[in-house]
């Protein structure tokens, strides 16, 4: 009786620890919504109650949903799983974790609009807040899926997702249908780089059946950027695409330009006043089905450099250099996507330019 009494305690204070220690990666608890409210809590697809879906507390009206076609002629796409929640007009969900204090974290979900083209989601995690417009449908399936960065100084942190708008119809909102976490590492000077993460190695968690890659949305500055060592600063967001699912030149990862002029990423690097130092980097393609003539233009303090590539779809990539005299002892290099492309077999999926390898270092002639 002791010893079944003691297994009992011991196995409570396991559960009790595994509950409050920060979770590295993965998806939340419940984080892709299949555990779902039981059927006495639900009124057709409406949750009943701020504690009805397991892992979460609701705000206002939520719907409990299944991906497929809807009643009134609506489809849902639910790309990572069956069911999703969908935040209604002012509506929440919200969901504590635990953390390491000071750390950064990103956080990788699936959300789309359903009926209004100005759709917005809110996402807030301690005192980091930003909304994504979902205006712009990026995959034509609804498989966009999107990375937020916060920190916290507290051990815990409450996760929120807050659709701020009011439709005419209080049905419509923003569709959550996956949310993992990952922490990042702030990434080092590596000998011969100014650049930190000039590889894109160090990024958001991309979920395993996450064909579409991983946006990164727009104006996200690099002391909170769920790609450490760069900045989001352009108007739409740009892609984060992995090596399981994409061919990329070099390494584990690279970044697509999927918005043309409006889809950018820079850093900030040090150097010295009136030294000339090089910028190197690949740009070629994803072998994603996205073809035809591209460029690529690259700036470094005042210098630029436009680079041609032709995509036939194959996954290949070219070297470009930019040699630069540095006006001050900070230079901000940045890339962007001369044009915009969509896929040879699918004109709803927009596509671009990746680059990856970027380098920067002093140069003599």
């Amino acid at each position: 009786m002791a010893m079944a009494l003691l297994f009992v305690v011991v196995s409570f204070l396991f559960a009790a620890a595994a509950a409050t220690s920060p979770q590295t990666e993965g998806l939340l608890r419940n984080g892709n919504f299949e555990m779902a409210p039981k059927p006495t809590q639900l009124n057709k697809t409406v949750i009943l109650g701020s504690r009805a879906l397991p892992g979460w507390t609701i705000r206002g009206l939520v719907e409990y949903v299944s991906g497929g076609p809807q009643p009134g002629g609506m489809y849902f796409a639910v790309a990572h799983g069956v069911h999703a929640a969908r935040l209604g007009n002012e509506a929440s969900i919200s969901q504590t974790i635990a953390v390491k204090p000071g750390a950064l974290y990103s956080l990788t979900f699936s959300a789309s609009r359903t009926c209004a083209q100005d759709e917005v989601l809110r996402v807030s995690v301690a005192a980091h807040s930003g909304d994504l417009p979902l205006q712009t449908l990026y995959s034509s399936d609804g498989g966009d899926t999107y990375a937020w960065a916060f920190s916290s100084a507290a051990p815990s942190a409450v996760v929120t997702f807050h659709n701020p708008g009011v439709q005419e119809d209080p049905a419509c909102g923003p569709l959550l249908d996956a949310i993992a976490i990952k922490e990042l590492f702030p990434p080092p000077l590596l000998p011969g780089n100014l650049v930190k993460n000039g590889g894109f190695e160090e990024g958001p968690l991309v979920f395993k059946n996450g064909s579409h890659g991983v946006l990164l949305p727009p104006k996200q500055l690099d002391a909170a950027s769920p790609l450490p060592g760069w900045i989001i600063e352009s108007l739409k967001a740009v892609r984060y695409v992995d090596a399981a699912h994409f061919l990329v030149p070099a390494g584990q990862a690279a970044v697509e330009l999927v918005a043309g002029r409006e889809s950018a990423v820079a850093q900030v690097v040090r150097s010295v006043p009136g030294k000339t130092y090089k910028l190197e980097f690949l740009v070629g393609d994803a072998q994603n089905d996205c073809h035809g003539s591209m460029a690529v233009v690259a700036f470094a303090g005042k210098s630029t450099l436009t680079v041609p590539f032709v995509s036939a779809g194959l996954g290949r990539s070219k070297p470009a250099a930019l040699a630069f005299k540095a006006d001050g002892d900070r230079t901000r290099i940045t890339f962007y996507s001369s044009f915009y492309h969509t896929k040879a077999s699918d004109p709803g999926t927009l596509c671009g330019p990746i680059i990856d390898e970027v380098r920067v270092y002093p140069f003599s002639h």
